[in-house]
């Protein structure tokens, strides 16, 4: 699966470390994932905290899941190997 347009930001605040997981091309949305503690890579696919949307895409909703179970796939893998230096790099100047 193709996960180009995807992107995972960890923030740490008041002691706890909050997941997203960003779509950055149209529709551009995220979701707030808690990791699962209790799966083997203690991230696994993870538990949806919070959905955002435009509210234009709220009624179409197969097309909603398709991208939601793609960002979940995406930040299950984004705990695997570390993305080359030049990928990490590509929004600095």
């Amino acid at each position: 699966m193709d996960f180009a347009n995807f992107m995972r930001i960890e923030r740490e605040e008041g002691g706890r470390t909050r997941h997203y997981v960003v779509h950055t091309r149209d529709p551009k949305f995220s979701l707030e994932i808690v990791p699962d503690g209790e799966s083997a890579e203690q991230a696994g696919k993870g538990t949806i905290k919070a959905v955002r949307l435009p509210n234009s895409w709220a009624g179409n909703y197969s097309q909603c899941a398709k991208l939601i179970a793609a960002a979940q796939a995406f930040f299950e893998q984004s705990f695997g190997e570390p993305a080359p230096k030049g990928e990490t790099r590509r929004f600095q100047a």
